[in-house]
């Protein structure tokens, strides 16, 4: 009886994985169908999943509309920008959070967690005012400090994790062998770190990258504008849409994160593990 129970919760478990996959890929799936979608079939009443005439119209009206690959340009710049910075500025901070723990150090976790409920309206006009007084108004750097503020305490949350499941007696065969506590972290600790860091750049990267508000209200000049707020110019008034050119101009903003992820996955997988033997 026990094993018909395990049996049947594994299937459960396994439908219900399905059903969300299935559920978290629809929405991509129709997006590529709409982006080599003819205008024809974009206003059929009766929409099929798969295209019956396929063509890249779309695509080259995107090009043609909008100046796509600049915005590319300046949301990757961003995004690497903040990536690479919160990490360098993140490390250290966890290792001190993770190794030291005082009142403190706790109650500088509680406040990395708790200023992620903040919403975008409440930050926006004080991150404005310091932005202005800098001079960094419809600036890529002006924006790349506030995905990098903005990143920063999430950033801080995941390392500690991954600090803290470095062994301390590593560190202490460091110290008695005469390394200090920068040539540790950078010889002993960082390498350690790797995948946890490889993972914190890598939510940074994307979520810099997807950023819509800070971009819409930060940056002015089109030629400034990241993609996503470029993406909006296929909208019309009225809530008009140019639908095929815009689902196309979508899907290839999603690929760079698709093709990232896919990239380091197994890099970050495989240093999990060597992490763990090497503990």
């Amino acid at each position: 009886m026990s094993l018909r129970t395990s049996r049947s919760a594994r299937a459960g478990q396994y439908a219900a994985l399905l059903c969300y996959l299935v559920f978290l890929a629809f929405p991509f799936l129709w997006l590529i169908s709409t982006a080599f979608k003819p205008a024809p079939e974009l206003g059929s009443l009766h929409p099929t999943w798969i295209p019956e005439h396929p063509t890249l119209d779309n695509f080259r009206q995107a090009f043609d509309e909008q100046p796509l690959l600049r915005a590319a340009a300046n949301s990757l710049i961003a995004a690497l920008s903040a990536g690479v910075i919160a990490v360098v500025i993140a490390t250290p901070m966890a290792y001190v959070m993770a190794r030291h723990r005082t009142r403190l150090s706790r109650a500088a976790t509680g406040w990395v967690v708790v200023s992620q409920a903040f919403p975008f309206v409440l930050l926006i006009i004080p991150l404005f005012l310091v932005l202005k007084h800098l001079h960094l108004i419809n600036t890529l750097w002006g924006l790349i400090m506030v995905y990098v503020v903005w990143a920063l305490p999430f950033a801080l949350w995941m390392l500690v994790g991954y600090v803290r499941a470095v062994p301390p007696e590593l560190e202490e065969a460091a110290a008695v062998d005469g390394a200090g506590r920068l040539r540790t972290l950078v010889s002993v600790t960082a390498p350690l770190l790797a995948p946890g860091i490889v993972a914190t750049a890598l939510f940074a990267f994307i979520t810099a990258w997807n950023e819509f508000f800070f971009a819409l209200v930060l940056l002015k000049t089109p030629e400034k504008q990241t993609l996503p707020v470029v993406l909006t110019h296929f909208l019309g008034a009225e809530g008009a849409s140019d639908l095929g050119p815009l689902a196309a101009a979508a899907f290839l903003a999603t690929l760079p994160s698709l093709v990232l992820f896919a990239v380091i996955q197994r890099r970050i997988t495989g240093g999990m593990l060597a992490g763990a033997v090497k503990s």
